[in-house]
């Protein structure tokens, strides 16, 4: 079953439970991913759907990084969302994933000890293997304590 069907189905269902939120959360992710099959005039891939749902959390939670402290309607409403969508999420991988991948990189571009000027190409090759299933800021900081 696609996300966009099963986005469907749990629309419908958070409908006649009257879970208003839910609702709203819901279609806000399924008009995302159908624009982005429209966008593409073909369905999408797992990955593709995965990414539409990874940029909708990137968009809430930088919303609420600058919403102010006083705008509590709107932090309220962005943390429900975020909640909703966090489960439609793939799940991202741990540290020691990230770290075990990099250093199969490090042994595979034979560096034994990076230094700064290594890194653009332990990320050239690093990225492709890791997008969709790390944050890109801990991979970061991961290959940045390597260099340490």
């Amino acid at each position: 079953m696609s996300k966009i069907d099963q986005v469907r189905s749990d629309m419908m269902a958070a409908m006649k439970a009257g879970d208003k939120e839910r609702k709203a959360a819901l279609s806000f992710l399924l008009s995302s991913l159908k624009n982005k099959a429209i966008d593409k005039r073909a369905d999408l891939t797992e990955e593709e759907e995965n990414q539409v749902v990874l940029k909708e959390i990137k968009q809430l939670k930088e919303t609420l990084d600058l919403t102010p402290a006083d705008r509590t309607d709107i932090i309220e409403e962005c943390e429900g969302r975020l909640a909703v969508l966090n489960d439609y999420a793939p799940k991202m991988m741990d540290e020691e994933a990230i770290r075990a991948v990099v250093a199969q990189v490090l042994g595979s571009l034979g560096i034994e000890k990076p230094v700064p000027k290594d890194k653009g190409r332990i990320m050239k090759e690093l990225m492709p293997k890791v997008k969709g299933k790390a944050d890109g800021k801990l991979v970061n900081d991961i290959v940045a304590s390597y260099m340490e």
